[in-house]
């Protein structure tokens, strides 16, 4: 893939509703299919941090227009996409972090809001689930909540630990784990 910049105004020409003062909702991202322009020096680390050009985006309204673009599609990579455009990203774990965690309710009725670090709100359900992957070599578990489409939020460590201050012990697929409730739907988050 080609590694080049893109002229400065035209992706966020690109960008249907880029001039409004208002947050930018999701774009339908999954609709457009332009080819693939080029590599972007975009990146995105692990603690949610957007970086262009080796700087911090500071401006939250410019990363969240960028995060109302993108997609990671079948090959593994991000991109953000426009109707015209489609520029390949790199992203050290997943776009989003979940930095917020706002639980109401008990048991199977308990409901789980994540907010992340670009202020998106998702509650966990069935079809936003929370799974934990934990590392082979060092068992460090790796938490995430399915934010929209595919794109997923890395949770935070202080909202992993509420999170398992929210556990219970439950029988899951034929063996005891720790978990949590919400919507009514049971997530395991000991890693089995």
């Amino acid at each position: 893939m080609t590694r080049r910049q893109p002229p400065h105004q035209s992706l966020l020409a690109s960008i249907p509703g880029a001039s409004s003062t208002r947050r930018p909702q999701p774009a339908p991202v999954d609709q457009w299919d332009p080819p693939v322009s080029g590599e972007m020096d975009l990146q995105i680390v692990r603690d949610g941090t957007w970086y262009h050009e080796g700087d911090p985006i500071n401006r939250l309204a410019l990363a969240q227009l960028f995060a109302s673009i993108l997609r990671l599609d079948e090959d593994g990579r991000y991109y953000l996409v426009t109707p015209v455009e489609r520029w390949a990203i790199q992203v050290d774990d997943k776009p989003f972090v979940a930095t917020q965690l706002k639980a109401e309710g008990e048991g199977e009725n308990q409901t789980l809001t994540f907010t992340t670090n670009l202020e998106d709100s998702v509650a966990a359900d069935a079809d936003h689930p929370i799974r934990v992957v934990l590392d082979p070599d060092t068992q460090e578990p790796s938490p995430y909540v399915l934010v929209r489409g595919n794109l997923e939020a890395l949770i935070g460590r202080n909202v992993f630990y509420q999170l398992v201050e929210l556990a219970v012990e439950r029988e899951h697929n034929g063996t005891n784990c720790l978990g949590v409730w919400s919507h009514g739907s049971f997530f395991p988050i000991d890693g089995n």
